[in-house]
């Protein structure tokens, strides 16, 4: 028990470590992953940023509750994360499938700027990405600002209703369809992700 405990506590920082950066999903700078030495015998609850229980040793740095994070491992609570009352980043520890269309809204921020993220990955303490995981469903909405699908794969179509969505280092296999003209415009897709199908503004 105590080696699995272990295990829960590296995957959980690692992941949400990672995720700290807007900018470089490598970069562990951010407070969202201080929690994670508090959360060891629960992979399925919600790392929420404070800096109690900080295993980087970090506790002297300001916690921004806004820059949260939760680490889910099932549906329902997956739900919960991208939605108006979730965090800016939700983060899985394994494969999820959806029968329904899911919504990815509210207002979030990182560093002072908007941004939204669904992690499908795990990294270790070196920053090398040991898992990463497939998100399954017709179709996902994004309504958040600077949202950004990482490090795995979405099985659906994508619908953004917002600036600044990015596939980084993941996969969409499906098409990718832009409400409005000024939303593609601010869609790079060289930024190492790939999209099979199409992406163009919805007709």
């Amino acid at each position: 028990m105590k080696k699995l405990a272990s295990l829960a506590v590296v995957l959980l920082l690692a992941v949400v470590v990672g995720c700290g950066n807007n900018n470089n999903g490598a970069n562990g700078n951010d407070t969202a992953g201080n929690t994670a030495g508090n959360t060891a015998g629960n992979t399925a609850g919600n790392t929420t940023g404070t800096t109690t229980g900080n295993t980087n040793g970090n506790a002297d740095q300001p916690t921004d509750a806004v820059t949260s994070a939760s680490v889910v491992d099932n549906e329902a609570s997956f739900k919960k994360a991208i939605s108006k009352e979730g965090t800016w980043i939700a983060a899985t520890l394994k494969d999820l499938t959806f029968t329904e269309d899911l919504i990815l809204e509210g207002e979030f921020t990182n560093k002072d700027k908007p941004a939204r993220k669904i992690a499908l990955y795990t990294q270790d303490a070196d920053k090398n990405i040991t898992n990463s995981f497939t998100l399954t469903a017709p179709k996902i909405t994004i309504r958040s600002e600077n949202a950004r699908i990482q490090g795995g794969t979405f099985i659906g179509d994508v619908y953004v209703e917002a600036n600044g969505f990015q596939v980084v280092n993941a996969k969409v296999q499906g098409n990718v369809y832009f409400a409005k003209d000024e939303y593609q415009a601010t869609y790079d897709p060289s930024d190492q992700g790939s999209v099979t199908g199409v992406t163009e503004v919805q007709k």
